[in-house]
């Protein structure tokens, strides 16, 4: 190190890519978290869509643990059991037939992105390679996905931006079928906008884009990066409309906070990636998918989708029930356990506020205060959160 250079703190090492709240949060176990300085906080975030099991959960750690002490990594050069058998599990329980692993949501879209060209391309041969994405939609950082991502702030100076992706109004059938041409390889959207608000796609809307696309040889991508593993009441939310898209991305709850992400696709895709077509040196190493089947295993075995639905349903009665009649309450929606309260005015200082009470929401855009309990949240810790954000929200209308 250089004599001259002066020693910073160590968040200064980091850069500032996050506005990070001043905690430090040290332990969890299932809804609860402990920061640095002793204070419990009850989480309604799950970091964001990720531990649907709630922290530490013991299948998930046992399985972890066990693979520690066997094999930490072995390239993709060769085959991986627990790869393999995980990704078996995905397809034994969902529309899927084929899995690719990577390591972030992200990742699965860029991988959905690249395998719906290249089939069109290489497979059909008809040069297709636009995507058609949603305003407002969200589907990551990279370069591609932040293009596909229909929002302008997260792609502020990062241009020139890949060519090939078309943005047209969500739940608008009309949009689409204008937006259609013969450089059309895929439509791609969440079934829930979860950070462009909690916007849930219209059950007509989500047939009548299906079948236009099976009409003009486009392929559908669903984005279940927020709304797969079981957090809609379903394992996955297509399963809600009747619809089994051509790929849909998982990752986030995948792992139980372990990093893992996939890509899984219809039989008909499989020869579009072939051997060096694509590849991940991390993904679908022995301990991720250790993570991933042990996540998989407890969600389907302990019918935890069906338990989301319940207690999503409960959450969303009370809530609206308990906020009946707040001036700064415009409207309680979403399915299962991710839900929004859209407000009339931002509600970043709502959140600042539940955090000094010991409740950790995050927001869907600035005017949306969202919940995402896990999966295994009981009634009794849905009373405390409901009762928190009560006071909070009457308190915002006297503000």
């Amino acid at each position: 190190m250089s004599e001259t250079k002066v020693a910073a703190a160590p968040e200064q090492s980091l850069l500032p890519t996050y506005a990070r709240y001043p905690i430090a949060l040290v332990k969890g176990e299932g809804s609860w978290l402990w920061d640095d300085q002793g204070n419990k906080y009850l989480d309604f975030m799950s970091g964001i869509a990720v531990t649907n099991l709630g922290h530490a959960p013991q299948k998930v750690k046992e399985a972890l643990i066990k693979q520690l002490d066997e094999l930490w990594h072995v390239s993709n050069l060769f085959r991986i059991p627990n790869q393999e058998e995980a990704a078996h599990l995905i397809t034994s329980n969902s529309s899927g037939d084929a899995v690719f692993f990577c390591n972030s949501g992200a990742e699965a879209n860029e991988a959905a992105i690249k395998l719906a060209r290249r089939y069109q391309q290489k497979v059909l041969n008809n040069g297709r390679y636009e995507i058609i994405t949603f305003e407002s939609s969200f589907h990551g950082r990279t370069l591609a996905t932040l293009t596909a991502t229909g929002q302008e702030k997260v792609k502020e100076g990062f241009a020139p931006l890949p060519e090939g992706f078309k943005y047209i109004p969500y739940n608008d059938i009309e949009a689409l079928k204008a937006a259609i041409s013969d450089k059309t390889a895929a439509v791609m959207l969440e079934l829930i906008q979860a950070e462009g608000g909690i916007f849930p796609a219209d059950q007509a809307f989500v047939e009548d884009l299906v079948k236009l696309c099976e009409e003009n040889g486009i392929l559908v991508i669903i984005d279940e990066i927020q709304t797969g593993m079981g957090r809609t009441g379903k394992l996955f939310a297509y399963e809600h409309y009747g619809i089994e898209p051509d790929i849909f991305t998982l990752a986030k709850g995948l792992g139980s906070g372990f990093p893992v992400g996939a890509a899984v696709a219809k039989e008909k895709l499989r020869e579009a990636f072939g051997p060096g077509s694509h590849g991940s040196t991390f993904g679908g190493t022995p301990i991720a998918t250790a993570a991933v089947k042990a996540t998989v295993e407890t969600i389907v075995g302990e019918k935890l989708s069906e338990r989301a639905a319940e207690m999503g349903a409960y959450l969303i009665d009370e809530l609206k029930k308990e906020l009946a009649g707040n001036s700064f309450v415009k409207e309680v929606r979403g399915q299962g356990l991710i839900v929004g309260i859209e407000c009339v005015e931002p509600v970043g200082p709502v959140l600042t506020a539940a955090q000094e009470q010991g409740l950790l929401v995050i927001s869907a855009g600035p005017n949306v205060v969202r919940l995402l309990p896990n999966l295994l949240v009981t009634k009794e810790e849905i009373d405390q959160a409901v009762a928190t954000l009560k006071q909070l929200l009457a308190n915002a209308v006297k503000a």
